[in-house]
């Protein structure tokens, strides 16, 4: 059976700003349906695939977009904006999209645009991404030539125009109201919701913003069917998802599998396992924004749920290794010396709260830490767990140090008492 995101061949190409896809990449599905096909029959083929948010938050496509007021209510600009700003460590899938199937994500830019009835589009990618960049400008004109951009798109009165935003390089810009004040040129700091961006987001007008991989299944769900999307899943899952895999193991990238695979087929049977002398202790599931999953855990099927119940997220799906020569109390410190640098500053907990966790993990692996150091560090994660700040990027970072103290706490231990890091 095909994958949604592996249904177009990927040619070999001598000229890397070309946009990837075959040669007779056409964009058929977005011309069978533009102005042919009633949008809210389309909404509905896409909130009973079960489509969930592939950026790390899993909210249901379709009941997202059902809050976007119809043209009637809001005449007026709308807008449809695309996530692509990937900072959370360990998290790469979105590239491989943006570089290798360039062709198929514009599709479903256009076609999300045509169902949401929004007539611009920016792509915020980090800045980095340049071959990506590359990729997209020459992809939005492939579809221009293709008559699917512009005013009167197919003779349907719908008009689209997509714009490449380049990001300035924070990691806050992942978050989603963030992302909306640094394209309007202002500090990129979360918004207060209500209201929520689909409702007043970009200049305060309609705004939808989803992540790459989310959007780039939607020209196979409305080929296929809600129904198939559903069954490719497994163990409860929908759909599939682009996992990826980093850290000491045979194979580290990505694989698209069925939505319910289980962390153990990923790392043991894609990624091939652990290399040779290594040992598996731990893997965050889903970035460095989730909790440990144990070497007890790896049957857990990936999916949103099933991760929730074994006290972690799926996240962005993409794990991260933890071997058994590494060393657990470093792995941490160098996520949450990552965190503290990124904090926006707009509230205190975390601008504070977020440094000084990181200077007393620095602290504990320079063989300096001292035993009230591990209550001062419970103490902390409690300060700036999730309803104590403004945003969700402290609470995400205490993910890995809350379920670190409690897996590794002997790790910690022998850290203060021997005065040295163990693996040094």
């Amino acid at each position: 059976m095909q994958h949604p995101l592996t249904m177009h061949c990927r040619p070999v190409l001598s000229d890397l700003s070309q946009p990837v896809g075959c040669d007779s990449y056409r964009f058929e599905v977005a011309r069978q349906i533009i102005g042919k096909v009633d949008r809210n029959y389309l909404l509905d083929v896409v909130e009973q695939s079960g489509l969930a948010g592939c950026g790390g938050g899993s909210f249901p496509t379709g009941r997202k977009w059902r809050l976007y007021p119809p043209q009637s209510e809001r005449p007026g600009p709308r807008y449809f904006i695309i996530n692509a700003d990937e900072m959370e460590p360990g998290t790469f899938k979105d590239r491989l999209l943006l570089e290798d199937e360039t062709s198929l994500l514009i599709e479903g830019i256009i076609l999300s645009a045509y169902i949401l009835d929004a007539n611009e589009c920016y792509v915020f990618v980090r800045g980095e991404y340049q071959l990506a960049i590359e990729r997209l400008m020459a992809g939005i004109e492939q579809a221009k030539m293709a008559g699917l951009l512009g005013t009167d798109i197919l003779g349907s009165k719908f008009c689209l125009d997509i714009h490449v935003h380049r990001g300035a390089g924070r990691y806050i810009c992942g978050e989603e109201t963030a992302l909306l004040n640094s394209l309007e040129g202002r500090r990129p700091v979360p918004r207060a919701k209500p209201p929520y961006p689909q409702v007043s987001g970009l200049w305060g007008a309609p705004t939808i913003v989803n992540n790459v991989e989310t959007v780039a299944n939607i020209p196979n769900i409305i080929k296929n069917g809600a129904q198939w999307y559903r069954s490719l899943g497994r163990n409860g899952g929908v759909g599939t998802k682009i996992f990826g895999v980093s850290g000491r193991v045979m194979r580290p990238g990505t694989y698209e599998l069925p939505m319910g695979t289980t962390m153990r087929e990923l790392i043991e049977d894609h990624a091939g396992g652990m290399r040779s002398g290594y040992r598996l202790r731990a893997v965050l599931p889903g970035g460095a924004s989730t909790a440990f999953l144990s070497a007890e855990q790896l049957d857990t099927p990936m999916t949103p749920a099933a991760m929730m119940k074994s006290g972690t997220r799926l996240g962005t799906g993409t794990a991260i290794i933890l071997d058994d020569q590494t060393c657990p109390v470093g792995f941490i410190a160098n996520l949450q010396r990552f965190f503290a640098r990124e904090s926006c500053g707009f509230c205190t907990p975390c601008r504070d709260g977020l440094p000084w966790v990181s200077q007393i993990l620095d602290r504990i692996e320079a063989g300096k830490g001292r035993a009230e150091d591990l209550d001062r560090l419970s103490d902390l994660q409690n300060t700036l767990a999730a309803g104590n700040t403004f945003c969700a990027l402290a609470p995400g970072a205490m993910a890995s140090l809350q379920s670190g103290l409690s897996l590794f706490r002997d790790d910690f231990v022998r850290h203060i008492e021997q005065g040295a890091c163990p693996w040094k």
